[in-house]
């Protein structure tokens, strides 16, 4: 029962990212794909700015902190390309197809990390990345030639939320709701300008608002409910219950779309399905070093690698200051997480949380969420 609250918010978080697909191809008919995700990602912004000022208010990383950055980098990567990639792709094929592509992005954001972030993956990750890669062709495959156009932007849109989620796991100055809400508000504002520079508004005030309204809940609301749920739940089971999204997106374009599921849709759904559970298990174990270091970011005392004292918290709860890492070497299964970003040289016992790596939070607020 404790935790029947916060995995209710994870399935909420996923239900509404899943609707924001099918909802976004009936706006299209009325708003060009820059208007459409500049007002998406202003509604982001609206939805997750109440989280974020919980969280210490609207505040960016210093000026001499390189999550600044990294930062813009998400922004350009996951706040403006990925959305706009997203929306030309959703113009192409229906959303039940565009929305299954979407499972593709646990995929490149293993990809991402591999060739530019030192991140490693085993024999079950690159199983899991040809999973998805075949779920993918099979729906390309089932579109037509304009299924495989759309698939190969709406797989680079992922290429895109890979990079961002890559970025903003690096970031560790403010919380995973000041990232989003950020992105949203840069993000949105650019690409609605475009939008407007480009072609003016051909819809009604009404249309505008559900717009807005799409965004604060699909991409807002959604990010702000699965930080909430990973707070109690942790990163890892949040996440998992979260990749149903697309599920959730298809089986939307389904019913008030009137999009029909064919045999193609369910064996790409189990093959994106297979892919990301097993790039879920795939994990390595060898002796690494942490050297001695101080950082800030959001942890919690049951990790293994946060054992200051707090006597009167719970171990399993979230919370944010700046702490002191003792140096360390042990063996146990991990990722390329928080405080094991390494890379595997000669040295029989490879260094993690190397100083220059600033850690992420709990939830990077990166991705398609604003």
């Amino acid at each position: 029962m404790k935790a029947a609250r916060p995995l209710a918010l994870a399935v909420l978080a996923a239900a509404l990212f899943g609707a924001g697909v099918p909802a976004s191809k009936s706006l299209l008919a009325g708003l060009t794909p820059f208007q459409l995700a500049g007002l998406l990602y202003l509604g982001a912004a609206l939805g997750v700015a109440p989280a974020a000022v919980r969280s210490g208010g609207l505040r960016l990383p210093s000026a001499r902190d390189r999550g600044r950055l990294r930062l813009a980098g998400a922004v350009a990567a996951g706040g403006v390309c990925g959305p706009l990639l997203l929306l030309f792709g959703l113009r192409l094929a229906g959303a039940a197809s565009v929305s299954l592509w979407l499972s593709f992005e646990i995929a490149a954001t293993a990809l991402v990390g591999v060739l530019f972030f030192r991140d490693r993956i085993g024999v079950r990750g690159a199983a899991g990345v040809l999973c998805a890669l075949a779920g993918a062709a099979l729906l390309g495959a089932r579109e037509g030639a304009s299924g495989i156009a759309a698939g190969g932007l709406v797989l680079a849109a992922c290429a895109c939320w890979g990079l961002d989620n890559q970025l903003t796991a690096l970031i560790d100055s403010i919380r995973p709701s000041q990232i989003a809400f950020w992105k949203g508000l840069v993000a949105g504002a650019a690409n609605l300008a475009i939008g407007l520079a480009s072609a003016p508004l051909a819809v009604s005030a009404a249309q505008i608002a559900a717009a807005i309204g799409v965004g604060t809940l699909a991409y807002g609301a959604s990010i702000a409910l699965l930080i909430s749920a990973s707070q109690s739940l942790g990163a890892t089971r949040a996440q998992s219950v979260f990749a149903s999204a697309p599920f959730f997106g298809a089986g939307f374009a389904m019913l008030f779309l009137g999009e029909p599921l064919g045999a193609a849709h369910l064996a790409a759904a189990l093959s994106f399905a297979a892919g990301a559970a097993l790039l879920s298990l795939d994990q390595h174990a060898h002796s690494h070093a942490h050297p001695a270091h101080e950082h800030e970011h959001a942890h919690r005392h049951d990790d293994g690698h946060h054992d200051h004292p707090h006597p009167d918290l719970p171990r399993s709860l979230w919370h944010t200051h700046r702490h002191r890492h003792e140096p360390s070497v042990h063996r146990h299964p991990h990722w390329p997480d928080l405080h094991h970003r390494h890379e595997h040289g000669a040295d029989r016992v490879p260094r993690c949380d190397d100083p220059a790596s600033e850690s992420p939070s709990p939830t990077n607020g990166g991705g398609r969420g604003a």
